[in-house]
């Protein structure tokens, strides 16, 4: 955990193909470096393995999964948000993240995605 007391979070909900498991991991973790490298303190994957579905909202419904599909949640922690709006940009750029190079294994257009200040970190 961060020793800082409010470190700036991006967080993400996305729907994967649940085959693309492997190919997923491997590109989340090669923009892990890519973030690090510009200032992310930590970076966090997760794969949903109980992730109910909603009767008027819910990560399932707010992303559109399909059957053959699973959630991730994921975040990125920073030190603060000034260094997240640096890093981002230059993030975006980077060769290792082009799509001819790392290719999103999931459609792009269904991940939900914020930047939020922490209030509480303990």
């Amino acid at each position: 955990m961060s020793k800082l007391t409010h470190p700036y979070v991006d967080g993400f909900v996305a729907a994967v193909p649940t085959a693309n498991k492997a190919e997923f991991i491997e590109h989340a973790r090669a923009a892990a470096v890519v973030f690090k490298e510009h200032g992310a303190l930590r970076v966090v994957e997760c794969w949903g393995d109980d992730v109910p579905e909603g009767e008027v909202t819910s990560f399932t419904m707010a992303v559109k999964r399909k059957d053959d599909e699973s959630i991730i949640f994921s975040w990125i922690e920073w030190p603060s948000r000034a260094v997240r709006d640096d890093a981002m940009p230059k993030v975006m750029q980077d060769p290792r993240l082009q799509m001819d190079v790392n290719p999103m294994p999931f459609d792009g257009k269904r991940v939900i995605y914020g930047g939020f200040s922490s209030v509480i970190n303990e």
